[in-house]
């Protein structure tokens, strides 16, 4: 049996007004005489957005409509996994969406969590839903994510959702890329023509990443898909005027490997042993930030800077969902 959990968020309460971005810095320009780099706030950025997102709720709900409704199964007791979902109901509170999470213990069959899926996807109530991953290994995670109607696939991980990303049609798009690309934006960075570097070729970053940078409708930019086994990796980097690093290796992108005035993205976290923090470790990206700060002229800190733009994406996608603006 499942556990349910059902959140039910009143939009009634009294508006935020979305933060102005006065704050956003203009056209990156290279760096010089060792001039601090400019920190992404993906904080702040998400407060904003998020801010943005209630008001929407708020519309809809001043015209009669029911709050955007966002659920979640969770699979197991990871503790990253854990957290996670953790958030996504917190931001779904905040943003005055209605939320319900589903557990279920590791021992649940492939076929059970099928059904489960089945039922979401017929459940009118419910705009978008997320299976969160990984799944235990007995499960194939391929045919989970292809069973979830792409109309509610707010994760954007469905074949179908992939496909029309990438021909240019209207489409939930993976959180993270989504994110990556709204900071950009947001902070003036001129992407068109540039050169843009992503380490790493996941589905799930790496891979639309890059769709999304080489797009008109996206970054419009020149992009280089680097990954373990490239050749002349780090002299792909020296040219590049942003670099996306998703590779999964703590520390990866030295100093030698950065351009003065790159921009740089952070996608990377991976707990590092630390006998100085209270939980023991510390959340390390795949950037040498230390090393690598006083050469760029933007750089995303980890942790505060791609995290909390990915669950800010999901909360786009569910109101999309809900507004029924990609799907009839």
């Amino acid at each position: 049996m499942a556990q349910t959990t059902t959140n039910n968020f009143s939009t009634d309460t009294p508006q935020v007004t979305p933060p102005s971005q006065e704050h956003t810095p203009p056209t990156h320009a290279g760096v010089s005489g060792g001039e601090a780099a400019t920190l992404i706030d993906g904080k702040a950025t998400a407060a904003a957005i998020k801010a943005e997102i209630k008001a929407a709720v708020a519309a809809m709900a001043a015209t009669g409509h029911r709050a955007p409704h966002l659920a979640a199964i969770l699979v197991g007791h990871d503790g990253g996994s854990e957290t996670y979902v953790a958030n996504k109901v917190r931001a779904c509170a905040e943003c005055g969406f209605r939320s319900t999470l589903l557990r279920f213990e590791d021992t649940i069959s492939e076929a059970e969590l099928l059904r489960e899926v089945a039922r979401l996807n017929a459940d009118p109530e419910v705009d978008g839903f997320i299976v969160q991953l990984p799944l235990p290994r007995h499960i194939d995670e391929q045919h989970v994510i292809e069973a979830i109607d792409p109309r509610k696939d707010v994760d954007g991980f469905h074949p179908v959702n992939v496909g029309r990303m990438a021909v240019g049609l209207p489409a939930f798009v993976s959180a993270t890329p989504k994110g990556i690309l709204e900071l950009l934006r947001r902070y003036g960075v001129h992407t068109s023509g540039s050169k843009c570097v992503i380490l790493g070729r996941s589905n799930i970053v790496g891979r639309p990443m890059a769709q999304l940078m080489s797009s008109k409708q996206g970054g419009d930019a020149t992009v280089c898909v680097c990954h373990s086994h490239s050749s002349q990796l780090a002299d792909e980097c020296r040219t590049a005027d942003i670099i996306i690093a998703a590779i999964g290796r703590p520390a990866f992108l030295k100093a030698d490997m950065v351009k003065p005035g790159a921009v740089i993205i952070d996608v990377g976290t991976t707990r590092v042993p630390d006998a100085s923090r209270p939980r023991g470790f510390r959340l390390q990206g795949d950037v040498d930030f230390e090393a690598v700060a006083p050469i760029a002229s933007m750089i995303t800190p980890v942790p505060g800077g791609v995290g909390p733009m990915t669950i800010c994406m999901l909360m786009q996608n569910t109101l999309a969902a809900a507004r029924r603006e990609y799907y009839a």
